[in-house]
């Protein structure tokens, strides 16, 4: 880390940690909208955000990506974990995180986590906090997997490449001390799509799995709902950086039906494993991955629903500054924990 982002990033934690008169005094009035308001720690950081660094969705992607990369050390910090290792998983880059007190011995649970980033964005360095968390506090192992990126490669690039690295991972459980029956598939905003994906086409295929964990999932492209009215301007994730992303991903129009991608178009195959889906309350994606929980209930899943309503987009990287997101993540780990080790 650079002198100037350390300096960044001890600022920013001071601000979010700052005494609660202090924050509100940077951050200004509660923000409520539809009934819920907004985490004062989040409302902090995006007001000195929009101060001191305004995003841009207009800069060429090389940038969006450099500026991810960034923004997630700075909210990331540095998290403990007992072991990282570097692997080659389907001719591809990936990262193991192994545990310092794993839940389990011998061959046990294993989740593989797929990065977020509109499919434009997004690599293991961006990610790494929130999988270092997740493996540590649940005990479980976490498999941080990546896929091409668009629009140098376009759809379907991102979701060929996820589901063969889940296959990889299953034929090659035994190498990663690993239960094929208990390896779960996750992911968040984009990797939340391409997870859930992997696991349609798994249940469909016959090839284990044993739990999906959906963050904030992607789960329709024409989408239009009063989440994506209410917060696609000022609170992260910005509609105009969807329109791009979904642009650059899908440049024919008919792949944004595809159910690969538009999941509620997708039919529900028998035996799909029980779903974890988290929405946050300050999110344009909140109501089309809540709409897709309530799909998968209806066809007969086992569905546990979760909102997490003072959060905004991309809460689970803010694990390293405040404490509402952080919190947040460490009960999606204690929730992965008990539903592989239990």
């Amino acid at each position: 880390m650079t002198l100037l982002a350390a300096v960044e990033a001890g600022s920013l934690r001071a601000a979010m940690a700052a005494p609660a008169p202090l924050r509100r005094l940077v951050a200004g009035r509660p923000v409520m909208l539809d009934g819920q308001i907004l985490a004062p720690d989040l409302q902090v950081m995006l007001r000195l955000q929009a101060i001191a660094r305004p995003r841009r969705e207009d800069v060429p992607i090389a940038v969006l990506r450099d500026n991810m990369r960034r923004e997630c050390a700075l909210v990331g910090g540095s998290q403990p974990i007992g072991e990282v290792r570097d692997l080659t998983v389907a001719g591809r880059p990936a990262r193991h995180y192994l545990p310092s007190a794993p839940a389990v011995t011998g061959a046990g649970p294993l989740l593989v986590y797929l990065h977020g980033g509109g499919w434009i964005e997004g690599d293991l360095d961006t990610h790494d906090a929130t999988c270092r968390v997740l493996a540590e506090r649940s005990g479980v192992p976490v498999l941080a997997l990546t896929y091409r990126l668009g629009p140098e490669h376009p759809f379907p690039a991102a979701h060929d490449d996820a589901d063969e690295g889940y296959r990889w991972v299953i034929d090659h459980a035994a190498e990663l001390g690993a239960d094929p029956q208990r390896v779960a598939v996750g992911g968040g905003s984009a990797g939340g799509n391409l997870a859930a994906s992997v696991a349609l086409a798994a249940a469909r295929d016959g090839v284990p799995l044993a739990w999906q964990l959906l963050i904030y999932p992607c789960t329709e492209i024409e989408r239009d709902t009063q989440s994506l009215r209410l917060f696609g301007h000022g609170f992260y994730l910005d509609r105009r950086f969807m329109d791009r992303a979904d642009a650059s991903y899908l440049p024919l129009p008919e792949n944004r039906h595809d159910p690969r991608v538009s999941l509620v178009l997708a039919k529900i195959p028998d035996d799909l494993a029980p779903a974890y889906v988290v929405t946050a309350g300050f999110d344009p994606l909140r109501d089309e991955g809540e709409a897709y929980a309530r799909m998968l209930a209806d066809a007969g899943v086992t569905v546990e629903l979760q909102r997490f309503t003072g959060q905004i987009h991309g809460f689970v990287n803010i694990v390293g500054v405040g404490r509402s997101s952080r919190a947040a993540v460490d009960g999606i780990a204690d929730r992965l924990r008990a539903a592989l080790t239990t």
